[in-house]
């Protein structure tokens, strides 16, 4: 079973920023006040505000060859993937058995009941949770010093696969910065798909864009 993890790098090609892009949306917010649990209770319209806007923009963006290659390859070859992205361009492209560690920008949740929904167009902090109608609504995102989702069966998966791949991401926020160490531990070997280096400690790399590496290397093993 090949174990794939991806980040951003790989949806930046459909118009969706990296958290380093130099122009990117990230850059007009202070991360903490728009992605942590304490920055939405001071300012919940301002963080509504970022997020309506990620969510338009996720909305109105299309997958990419890299996205419709990891369909191709989970159709082809047993493949778990794992994404830090909120987005749903994995999803869209046809892959399935996609967990969202970090939660999906399409979603809602109560944090009173635990109930979740498609988020509408529009999050405005005045909504009320359909089940138990508490104003405790929030997007179904994991903000930082959250637990991500699925650790557990992340870890899994993991240790049984045959090889793990880091796709478009930089590996330098925890937990999944260790998902390449655990699989070296376990004499797993580790290939890395991304833009450049991350400096990550993998058996070996491909680098160039996505939407060229990624399909290059799925026809390869799928040939």
């Amino acid at each position: 079973m090949i174990f794939i993890l991806t980040g951003a790098g790989l949806s930046a090609e459909s118009g969706l920023g990296t958290f380093r892009d130099k122009s990117g949306l990230w850059t007009e917010y202070d991360l903490k006040k728009v992605a942590t649990p304490e920055g939405y209770a001071a300012d919940p319209s301002t963080v509504l505000d970022f997020y309506n806007a990620r969510r338009a923009n996720a909305a109105s963006a299309e997958p990419n060859a890299a996205h419709h290659a990891l369909a191709r390859l989970q159709a082809a070859r047993e493949t778990f993937i794992v994404t830090q992205n909120v987005d749903t361009l994995l999803d869209r492209a046809g892959a399935t058995q996609v967990l969202h560690m970090h939660g999906r920008l399409d979603r809602v949740r109560c944090n009173k009941c635990g109930a979740r929904w498609d988020a509408p167009e529009i999050m405005d902090p005045f909504d009320h949770c359909g089940q138990c109608g508490a104003q405790t609504v929030r997007p179904d995102v994991v903000w930082f010093g959250e637990m991500p989702h699925g650790l557990d069966k992340i870890e899994d998966k993991l240790t049984r696969a045959s090889l793990f791949v880091a796709i478009g991401t930089s590996g330098t926020v925890y937990p999944a910065a260790g998902f390449v160490e655990m699989a070296t531990a376990h004499g797993i070997p580790t290939l890395e798909l991304n833009l450049e280096p991350s400096g990550g400690v993998f058996d070996e790399g491909h680098y160039g864009p996505a939407t060229k590496v990624v399909p290059a290397w799925v026809n390869e093993i799928t040939a």
